[in-house]
């Protein structure tokens, strides 16, 4: 049995997909279902069992939980302007030190999310190698819960018993529940289909012109195919990040939408709220040379290629993984 918790989310929704591709299906759904969307993320997949967050826990903590070879751990508060600190020390942090516990005593597969927010505004690089982990400076609580969590198994000596993933920006199928964190793809989707025109942030670094801020983009398929790499190959352990291992800008975002709708290219510049102008990253881009090393070897989604899969097979006929493919 493989246990994946916030499995009615986004990237949970997605690897039961993935997993069910391979012909597993012994699967328990751990997350709370808080949005209709996520349960249309369910409703094509195939599962064992719906647990609820706090019932698992509880059955953790009691060490009830029935005989499971891997737990792929999701399940987290994933706001970046989440403000509460205690919310995200108890549902980031705690939870997964409880799990991670049960799982390093049982000897079960543990694969967590954890997060590219880890990396701040990037002043000390987008390694993953885990002597670094001191170094990094997040600018915001998500990603301060998540760094948490990465010193606590370092300083415990057991990130080599467990996978931590940093997931760069993911976008793809079964995001719509996430409302203002769903990626610029889906926005932009909308706001081309509803008003013709796509908005983007300005920036306030002459380095970078308007809508040419960097991010690495991930497809949601290549986002699985690298997690699932670490359920199958279980003598691997350690921090890696997940993405594609190029930056790419928003205007190249906002390219590949206008191209997958058929639509004319009309962009417009806007001001960033005050609140995250002091917070904004300018530039990510994932080091993957590490987890190539660790045997990864399949090529990753091109943006323009995967935008083009998701407008075109997901956006416009309304459909989640899964559904009708």
């Amino acid at each position: 049995m493989i246990v994946v918790t916030g499995g009615a989310g986004f990237i949970g929704s997605a690897l039961i997909h993935g997993l069910n591709l391979k012909g597993i299906n012994d699967i328990w759904v751990v997350d709370d279902i808080d949005h209709p969307a996520k349960q249309d993320n369910l409703d094509p997949l195939v599962f064992e069992k719906l647990v609820g967050k706090d019932a698992f826990l509880k059955d953790i903590l009691n060490k009830k939980l029935p005989q499971c070879d891997a737990i792929l751990h999701m399940g987290a508060c994933s706001s970046t302007t989440e403000t509460n600190e205690s919310f995200l020390n108890k549902n980031n942090f705690e939870y997964t030190r409880h799990l991670a516990s049960f799982c390093l005593e049982k000897e079960i597969r543990f694969i967590y999310a954890s997060s590219a927010a880890t990396y701040g505004a990037g002043e000390n690089g987008y390694s993953d190698d885990e002597s670094r982990l001191k170094l990094l400076n997040p600018l915001n609580l998500y990603g301060d819960s998540k760094q948490k969590f990465d010193l606590w198994a370092q300083s415990q000596g057991v990130l080599g018993y467990l996978v931590g993933l940093k997931y760069f920006n993911v976008y793809g199928p079964n995001e719509y529940h996430k409302q203002e964190m769903q990626s610029m793809v889906r926005k932009g989707f909308l706001q081309v289909r509803d008003e013709g025109k796509l908005r983007l942030f300005k920036s306030y670094k002459v380095e970078y012109l308007d809508g040419d801020q960097e991010r690495d983009f991930l497809y949601i398929k290549d986002a699985v195919a690298m997690t699932l790499f670490f359920l199958e190959h279980k003598s691997i352990g350690g921090i890696f990040n997940v993405g594609s291992g190029k930056a790419r800008n928003w205007n190249d975002i906002a390219k590949s939408i206008f191209t997958a709708m058929n639509k004319k290219l009309n962009i417009e510049y806007i001001e960033m709220p005050s609140e995250i102008i002091n917070q904004y990253q300018y530039h990510t881009c994932s080091d993957t040379k590490k987890i190539r090393k660790a045997g990864y070897l399949k090529p990753v989604t091109s943006l323009e290629s995967g935008v083009e899969d998701y407008v075109r097979e997901y956006l416009i006929p309304g459909k989640h993984l899964g559904e009708g493919k």
